[in-house]
């Protein structure tokens, strides 16, 4: 597993729209997942995955890649994680969402009108997450000619939060070969903590304490 910082600027997601203000009202306790994305409160006692603390995001190393971080060159935040290997990689970001809301739903149409704005497509599929968006945008290559950028983008729903996972480069074109990719979304924990947030405000990253693994992350830390 290695580590690179990489520019904010190099994102390959588009930027999130605004969205309302979070819903504080109580809503009655429901059974925690048996899959992830897991919130840290509801990782199980015998999860054997240790994970690379981030603050908000705790993302297991994988063969075969390194973990990018997008940092603001001015303010030195950290505003993304990039997985990535040879074939492709997954971008990660979270927010905070609506206590039981849907807010995938909400911004899948944002992020299509940004998409159709810049002269590209989003298109739903059903996938195994749900609802996701598949891509296609005209970048200009370094060379300066033009070229098609595929990507595919996971919205999961968690409790007040909300997780994106943008898949790229192989992984968002063949779908059906994207399952090690896809077992590593599903092994993210994220860690909303216990303030209030408007809805749809990215959760803070943080740097890794010194690439340590956490096998038992702490709900209050970030």
């Amino acid at each position: 597993m290695k580590f690179r910082r990489k520019s904010a600027e190099a994102s390959a997601a588009p930027a999130d729209p605004e969205v309302e203000q979070d819903d504080v009202e109580e809503t009655p306790a429901v059974a925690g997942p048996t899959t992830g994305p897991w919130d840290v409160d509801d990782l199980p006692e015998d999860d054997p995955v240790a994970r690379v603390d981030l603050g908000s995001l705790l993302v297991p190393p994988a063969e075969g890649t390194e973990v990018q971080l997008q940092v603001d060159e001015q303010t030195e935040a950290v505003q993304a994680v990039l997985i990535a290997g040879e074939e492709g990689a997954v971008e990660l970001r979270a927010f905070a969402a609506p206590r039981g809301g849907d807010l995938w739903a909400e911004v899948r149409p944002r992020i299509a009108a940004d998409f159709a704005q810049r002269g590209g497509t989003a298109d739903e599929r059903e996938g195994r997450f749900g609802t996701e968006l598949v891509c296609q945008l005209t970048v200009r290559m370094p060379d300066g000619r033009t070229g098609t950028q595929p990507s595919r983008i996971i919205g999961v729903n968690g409790p007040r939060w909300m997780l994106r996972a943008t898949l790229l480069g192989r992984p968002a074109v063949e779908v059906d070969q994207a399952g090690a990719w896809e077992d590593l979304v599903e092994q993210v924990v994220v860690r909303r903590g216990s303030h209030p947030m408007p809805a749809g405000a990215e959760l803070a990253l943080s740097l890794p304490r010194d690439g340590q693994l956490v096998e038992r992350p702490d709900p209050s830390a970030g």
